[in-house]
């Protein structure tokens, strides 16, 4: 049974063992709606994931309940998201393209309705919950129909753009709650995100057309339940184990049997995937990983993205407990990293195109090196403008990887192994995102409780400085790719 499936210029499907000559140069504004629909809403339901951070303990108030309740707020959310990102390669291939967008658009503004309205803690979990379920699947489907619709010269420039949504979004998540929190309600938070996901749900049903060709695969329920305890664990246990602050009570006991079942179910998940890849009916194809690009890509967002996900929790935490900084100071301060990041994004895509990934990446993992070290390095009279000089050329750094990542990455593979290669980096960056915030964290509280906040930052920091000299050796191994281009056969 052959899955491979590509389109031409203008988006229409059509078989890519059809001969044809090379990818055309340039994108139809058909391409173009296609995409910048696509990167809005993926913008929008970012922005959603990182918006409550700020918000925990206004919602505790509000709400009459203790932090270690509200906190399934921010886990119940990432649980799902850990838990349905591996299906939608499934997904991708079984629905089409205006299918799959206007059931995870459908889901994100139902869920954000329903929070905007929430009577009490219970409704609001459960519209997390479903936003989750939308939020999941939104970054594969981009990521699937770039790969579909965008010729591979022009790849890294569009995957540039693609930085803005993953990047900018949640920076600019904790700034856009301190601002709604100054002035409103935390309704509000949801009040007014909602316009936004119904316009771009309305625009997308007016113009989304369907990319590639849907195809009759059977779902392996076995799998679906597997991922829940396989990634819902890893993901839960690391969150629990990183999630106190009070340090020295150490990893609680859930916290390693959620961890320890969740290693168990990854194997036995992975196992059962190998055994389906025979007959051509994985739930998620781990054959990506046959290209050695793609491995040493999704090896380099799992450190960068360890290294993000430290810098954002630990941050903000160092302002506020150390600095004596409020919420939205904190946003205000954080912000220019983000805008950094995502903003020079376009411009580091362009420039791929032209020199291949590795300059990019050695400058952009050596540059985080040095930030992490300076970081370790703040003490409580460290002037403001320093920090944020310094979560700039982070943030600059992070942006010079993530686009050669994804892009050199997802190249070489063939149409048919495009949205399981999409969805196995975003699971990585999932599972890295928790394991990074539960380790530093972890380390934070332990080192805080025997020596003081200062002393716990910087034991944090420098841990994430170690971990990230293993990007620079993984920056040295990147090559530009020549991959199955849409329109050409898949090959290896």
């Amino acid at each position: 049974m052959s899955t491979e499936v590509s389109s031409n210029a203008s988006g229409q499907p059509g078989p890519v063992a059809a001969p044809k000559s090379a990818a055309p140069e340039k994108m139809s504004r058909e391409s173009v709606t296609i995409i910048a629909t696509l990167l809005v809403a993926t913008f929008v339901v970012i922005l959603n994931e990182t918006i409550m951070n700020v918000a925990l303990q206004r919602l505790m108030v509000d709400l009459r309940v203790d932090a270690p309740t509200v906190q399934w707020l921010s886990t119940g959310f990432m649980l799902t998201m850990a838990v349905v990102i591996p299906t939608t390669g499934f997904i991708l291939q079984s629905l089409s393209t205006r299918a799959v967008f206007m059931l995870a658009m459908g889901l994100f503004a139902g869920g954000t309705a329903l929070a905007a309205v929430a009577p009490g803690f219970e409704i609001l979990l459960l519209a997390r919950i479903v936003q989750a379920g939308g939020t999941a699947i939104m970054l594969p489907l981009l990521m699937t129909t770039i790969l579909t619709l965008v010729p591979l010269a022009k790849r890294g420039a569009v995957m540039g753009n693609v930085s803005i949504a993953i990047s900018v979004a949640p920076a600019m998540g904790p700034t856009v709650s301190g601002l709604i929190l100054e002035h409103f309600t935390w309704r509000f938070m949801f009040v007014f995100v909602l316009p936004v996901a119904l316009a771009a749900l309305a625009i997308g049903a007016k113009y989304l057309t369907n990319v590639g060709e849907t195809e009759k695969t059977k779902l392996d329920f076995l799998s679906v339940l597997l991922t829940v305890p396989a990634f819902g664990g890893l993901v839960y246990g690391l969150s629990q184990i990183g999630g106190g602050r009070g340090g020295q009570s150490g990893p609680s006991t859930v916290a390693i049997a959620a961890l320890v079942i969740g290693v168990a179910s990854l194997t036995v998940f992975v196992l059962r995937q190998l055994r389906l890849q025979k007959a051509e009916a994985p739930l998620l194809d781990l054959r990506a990983f046959n290209f050695r690009m793609f491995t040493v890509s999704v090896l380099l967002m799992v450190v960068a993205m360890m290294a993000l996900f430290g810098g954002v929790i630990l941050l903000p935490l160092y302002l506020q407990e150390i600095r004596g900084l409020g919420s939205l100071e904190t946003g205000l301060a954080l912000l220019p990293g983000g805008l950094a990041m995502g903003l020079r994004g376009p411009f580091i895509g362009r420039l791929f195109d032209k020199v291949g990934p590795l300059p990019l990446t050695v400058t952009g993992s050596v540059l985080m090196v040095l930030a992490l070290w300076q970081f370790s390095m703040l003490d409580a009279g460290t002037p403001v403008w320093w920090i944020v000089t310094l979560h700039v050329g982070l943030s600059f750094g992070l942006a010079l990887l993530f686009t050669p990542a994804f892009t050199t990455g997802l190249n070489p593979l063939p149409p048919h192994l495009y949205s399981h290669g999409s969805a196995i980096m975003s699971t990585a960056q999932q599972v890295a995102g928790a394991a990074g915030t539960a380790l530093l964290v972890s380390i934070f509280a332990v080192v805080s409780a025997a020596s003081g906040l200062v002393a716990g930052m910087s034991a944090a920091f420098l841990t994430a400085t170690v971990i990230a000299l293993a990007a620079v050796v993984l920056s040295a191994m990147m090559r530009k790719t020549e991959g199955a281009a849409p329109g050409h056969g898949a090959g290896h």
